[in-house]
């Protein structure tokens, strides 16, 4: 049999520069962290519901009451402030309230507001006509630039002018 050599084996002995070394690396990871890595979007901006149902509350918390239930995914709202978790929103109507932030996503859609609008094959009034939307009609914001829009709906994309949508701003470039 190979004797085991003589190593001892017991309690660590921390000394006080050790400590205070993992002390301030884990408050940079609990504290500094997180806050470096927190999302900078610019206020106002566009985003759409993620779900089929959702709360709107009165207040930046699950204690407010609903004012408001919103029933279709994707509808476009604005974030027109944001506190913790929660994100103050405007929808087309001008109802301003706070929905969880897991609520909401990036993905852009915009609801046409005009009376009639034509969806056109380019970026050009003159290009030829796709199809007819109706008011209130809500489209995937695929592209804006130069004063139009690029939207897919029930499987036909083109190209609208930009004034025709809200969900998106005047100058805004996506894509």
């Amino acid at each position: 049999m190979k004797a085991s050599s003589p190593r001892r084996r017991g309690p660590r002995k921390f000394s006080l520069q050790w400590n205070l070394k993992y002390l301030f690396i884990l408050f940079f990871f609990l504290i500094v962290s997180p806050a470096l890595s927190a999302e900078k979007n610019p206020l106002p901006r566009f985003v759409s519901l993620k779900s089929n149902e959702i709360n709107q509350r009165v207040g930046p918390g699950p204690n407010y009451p609903v004012g408001w239930t919103y029933v279709k995914a994707g509808l476009p709202i604005e974030i027109i402030a944001e506190f913790d978790n929660w994100r103050k929103i405007r929808d087309m109507d001008g109802t301003e309230g706070w929905v969880h932030q897991s609520m909401v996503c990036s993905k852009r859609h915009g609801i046409v507001q005009n009376a009639e609008t034509l969806i056109y094959s380019a970026q050009d009034s003159k290009s030829h006509p796709l199809a007819r939307l109706e008011p209130g009609v809500m489209v995937e914001i695929l592209k804006c630039r130069d004063g139009w829009c690029q939207i897919r709906i029930l499987g036909v994309k083109g190209w609208i002018p930009r004034p025709s949508l809200w969900g998106v701003y005047p100058q805004e470039v996506i894509g």
